[in-house]
């Protein structure tokens, strides 16, 4: 292995665009090297073996070289069968490689985000209802962590007392939260986030609300395309 070069990399696409007549731009996500961009050349012609394999939610074998912001693949097969995703589902794999795009930085090493990601497809592909809710905001707990944005969930950030789990709380993003008879999180859903066990409708719904509001401060006014069409596709279920 040369010094730019790197074989075999375990990887995910989390998105594509067409480059020219016959080639693609991927956004990968690899195990020890992060996110970054690969050109695979010559992809969209009829003969091409590699397009069926260059798809969203498949385990990928990764080889590429190249020191600049654009490597060049070189060659590339399934480490594992792809993760069937169908339905909602499918919109929410989408959802969580966009928050992967959105909230890591390029060459920037996460294995451990690497590893929530694939148990994250995992889970989704067989999760039906509410576990899917379940499954979205682990994920996005897990992520928010690992990159540093830790959130205080077990103690009231003004007196230090422990949560209570029959008190009402508001929440400041950057400091945590704290005890207010008009706030909209139950102590027992900070706990429960807190544990990563998501089952109570109740508890589920206010950490929906409460996980939004911490990405949507860290995304700065950016918005999510998946997330408007997850919205979308719930109000349609909901009013059949």
């Amino acid at each position: 292995m040369t010094c730019n070069a790197i074989y075999g990399q375990p990887g995910f696409i989390l998105k594509q665009r067409q480059y020219r007549e016959t080639s693609v731009i991927i956004d990968v996500f690899t195990q020890d090297f992060g996110r970054f961009s690969l050109l695979a050349k010559g992809v969209r012609k009829s003969k091409s073996k590699t397009a069926a394999v260059l798809q969203s939610f498949i385990p990928l074998s990764v080889s590429y070289l190249g020191k600049g912001e654009l490597k060049l693949l070189t060659s590339v097969e399934m480490a594992q069968p792809p993760f069937e995703l169908n339905g909602l589902a499918l919109y929410c794999g989408f959802y969580v490689s966009e928050l992967i795009i959105c909230f890591l930085h390029q060459h920037d090493p996460h294995p451990d985000v690497f590893f929530d990601y694939m148990t994250c497809l995992a889970q989704l592909a067989n999760a039906t209802g509410s576990e899917l809710e379940a499954v979205l905001r682990v994920f996005e707990i897990n992520l928010i962590e690992k990159i540093g944005y830790g959130l205080q969930l077990e103690f009231d950030f003004l007196n230090g007392q422990p949560i209570n789990s029959a008190k009402k709380y508001a929440f400041d993003v950057e400091q945590g939260a704290y005890e207010n008879a008009q706030g909209y999180l139950s102590g027992s859903t900070l706990l429960a986030l807190s544990a990563k066990t998501l089952h109570d409708p109740q508890v589920l719904s206010e950490a929906k609300l409460l996980m939004r509001s911490v990405i949507d401060f860290y995304l700065q006014g950016r918005l999510l395309k998946s997330r408007q069409v997850i919205n979308q596709i719930i109000k349609r279920i909901s009013n059949e």
